[in-house]
Parts: C-alpha cells; sequence; structure tokens
C-alpha cells in the first residue's frame, strides 16, 4: 500500500509539474543574454514561426570595439558584404507542445547552418540546442530575459 501511495505521489508531481512548465507560445518574444553575456538576441515572431535576431556578440566587431563585422564567411558570396549585426540567424523554429522545434540556425562565426531547438525553463529562462543531425551531439545555450 506505501508502495501505491508513493507512486501515486510521484506521479501526481510530475503531471503538476509538467502543467506548471507549459507557458503561452508567445512567451519566449522578447531580448535575451547568454549565460555568459556574451551573446544578445532578441526573438520574434513571423507568421507562425519565431525568429532570432543577432544584436551583440563578442565576435561580431572589429578590434575598435565599434564597427560591426561582415559575414564574410557565408557560403553566399553575395551575402558576404552584409553586417553580422543585426543578422537574423535562427529562422523556422515552430512552437509544438511546450516546445519550439524544427528551427534553423545560421552561425555567421563559423558560416555553419544547424538545426535549433528551444525550451522555455520560466517565463526568464530559455534553453536551446544547436546541432548538425543529431541533438545529442550538439551544443546547449542558456539565456536569461533581459528586463
Amino acid at each position: 500500500m506505501k508502495r501505491i501511495i508513493f507512486f501515486t505521489g510521484i506521479l501526481l508531481l510530475m503531471v503538476t509539474g509538467s502543467f506548471a512548465q507549459s507557458l503561452p507560445a508567445d512567451k519566449i518574444l522578447g531580448v535575451w543574454f547568454s549565460a555568459d553575456n556574451a551573446m544578445k538576441i532578441e526573438i520574434f515572431k513571423t507568421g507562425n514561426t519565431y525568429s532570432g535576431k543577432l544584436l551583440q556578440a563578442k565576435f561580431m566587431f572589429e578590434a575598435d570595439g565599434k564597427t560591426p563585422k561582415k559575414d564574410t564567411k557565408n557560403p553566399n558570396e553575395k551575402l558576404r558584404s552584409r553586417s553580422m549585426q543585426g543578422l537574423v540567424h535562427i529562422t523556422e523554429l515552430v512552437y509544438d507542445e511546450g516546445k519550439y522545434i524544427n528551427g534553423v540556425l545560421y552561425s555567421a562565426e563559423t558560416g555553419g547552418t544547424y538545426s535549433i531547438k528551444g525550451d522555455l525553463k520560466g517565463p526568464n529562462d530559455l534553453e536551446t540546442r544547436g546541432y548538425k543531425g543529431v541533438p545529442m551531439m550538439g551544443k546547449t545555450f542558456k539565456w536569461t530575459r533581459v528586463k
């Protein structure tokens, strides 16, 4: 009997915890700092998907710290003269059952394109994972909402 009560309690905690984590899809909108404050992005809505714009990053300015670098590593030669600052580098992120999935991440730092997914851990805590192929082989970034 104690086992049944124990497992029922655990199940109840899991269910109520998952409901507590469900936030409206648009809660991702806004400006976010990476955990190490190395990057600042703005997430905005484009139709039924979400996109992200690079506002600040250590790698995006010339040595003077003011002049934005160009997107010189872009595989498309026609885009290499555009500025990294303000670059829309996250596109096609879809909200599905409490998660953000199927996004495309362009890294101006490397010129590579990756898949991205995200999860709001709370109203001011975002976790994203960029990866090629399998999410397990990717990199996780933690973000805090700028207030």
